[in-house]
């Protein structure tokens, strides 16, 4: 779970909807607080149970080297509905949305934060053509280590639920283990109460359904390289998530532009801002179609 540290928008930046093919999605808009925006949109996907809100803190500073960024909720997440039917997470499909929101938006760089990145690779082997792809603290397969033990056991809690119960479920699990643990850890109030709207307003079919996908991805690396889409590879020196050195081989089978940020985990976008943002610039910039 990503923990923003602010829900101030920066200046510049609204939310709104965007409409596509496949239904509608809620988004942050970022332009430039001052000039024109003269470079190519940049689309942010984030990770399983995060939300838009986990890129607010880079939004001002990628719009201001002169784009429109865009931030979204997937399906089912947050403020974007999902329907309760189990096949509409699969990561085709969620790539297939977001193939339909790089379309709408017309965006040039895609981003994939964690799962995130996962569904984003699907949208590019579905025939999405960006000028580039990152891949944002994301692994080549299933996730493991500990992370991996963490949704097992969310899983084994809910297996056996009735679909009308889940909700219910869902909550015991934020308010007996989630919540204490963020508490614990010094979160401020105010984010604390944004975390537990975002994680119970959830579909919580989807929440099941794509921790299922997450334990159990393929590795597509190669397939992904085959299309030859330029992709940067960006992670924290501390991620918990998927080991560097896995981040790092993938990078290299798919010829990419590899950065590892100094200082942060699973989260540069929130960790580090003004590091990532830059980096996420310098490369995009380079690949301006």
């Amino acid at each position: 779970m990503s923990t923003p540290t602010s829900l101030e928008l920066p200046e510049g930046a609204w939310r709104t909807i965007v409409e596509t093919e496949r239904g509608e999605f809620a988004a942050l808009y970022a332009m430039p607080a001052a000039g024109p925006c003269e470079l190519g949109t940049a689309l942010l996907v984030p990770g399983y149970t995060g939300s838009k809100e986990d890129f607010i803190a880079i939004l001002g500073q990628l719009a201001a080297a002169g784009r429109r960024v865009i931030a979204i909720d997937l399906r089912g997440q947050y403020q974007t509905s999902g329907p309760d039917d189990p096949d509409a997470y699969d990561p085709r499909e969620l790539g297939a949305d977001i193939a339909a929101l790089v379309e709408a938006v017309r965006a040039t760089h895609l981003l994939g934060h964690s799962f995130g990145g996962l569904v984003v690779r699907e949208a590019v082997l579905g025939g999405c053509t960006p000028a580039s792809l990152t891949l944002l603290s994301s692994g080549p397969a299933a996730l493991p280590g500990q992370r991996a033990e963490d949704l097992h056991f969310m899983l084994n809690y809910l297996d056996g639920t009735a679909p009308a119960d889940l909700g219910a479920k869902v909550a015991e699990i934020w308010h007996g283990v989630l919540k204490p643990e963020t508490v614990q850890a010094g979160v401020p109030e105010p984010i604390v109460a944004f975390l537990e709207e975002r994680m119970l307003a959830n579909n919580p079919t989807g929440l099941v359904t794509m921790a299922t996908h997450l334990l159990k991805a393929e590795d597509k690396t190669s397939a992904l390289a085959a299309h030859g889409i330029p992709v940067y590879v960006l992670y924290g020196e501390e991620d918990n998530a998927w080991p560097t050195s896995q981040q790092r081989d993938m990078a290299n089978i798919l010829n990419a532009e590899r950065t590892c940020i100094p200082c942060a985990a699973h989260s540069p976008n929130v960790e580090a801002p003004a590091t990532t943002a830059h980096a996420l610039t310098k490369f995009w910039n380079s690949s301006e179609p």
